[in-house]
């Protein structure tokens, strides 16, 4: 099983930050690898058990994934890939925020864990590590209150 992990700090604070992760469809909003996302059978973003269904921007390939738990209180969402052009199996990802009171800022870490033929695994795990790390570094970009 392989396994990714990429934290970083959002210089924003966490009331700013989690509306764009809690918001399960806002993918698009905020990510520079998705062009286009909608929830299926027009289902609440936020509730557990839709699936979003999301287009790439280089490739134009589809994903799917489910959401599997959102906690307000926790500021933390987990979800599986259902379909995807990554030869992998058994993806499951967990996204959590965590407010850093003395600055102001939001603590973010994206952990995922999948199978992957070894074959393929390093590609796969520089690829979905790409993603987390240029996931958090859009919405610094977006949400940076620093001086």
């Amino acid at each position: 099983m392989a396994t990714v992990y990429v934290s970083a700090i959002i210089n924003a604070p966490i009331d700013q930050v989690w509306p764009y992760l809690r918001g399960f469809n806002r993918l698009a909003e905020w990510h520079p690898f998705v062009s286009q996302s909608r929830i299926e059978d027009e289902l609440p973003e936020a509730q557990v058990g839709c699936v979003r269904n999301f287009q790439l921007v280089d490739s134009g390939d589809t994903i799917r994934e489910q959401l599997l738990t959102l906690s307000d209180q926790d500021h933390r969402c987990t979800y599986s890939i259902l379909d995807s052009p990554m030869p992998i199996e058994g993806y499951l990802a967990s996204v959590q925020l965590i407010e850093i009171t003395t600055t102001n800022q939001t603590f973010g870490h994206w952990r995922a864990n999948f199978d992957v033929a070894k074959s393929e695994e390093q590609a796969i795990v520089e690829l979905v590590t790409s993603v987390f790390t240029e996931g958090f570094a859009s919405l610094n970009k977006i949400l940076d209150s620093s001086p």
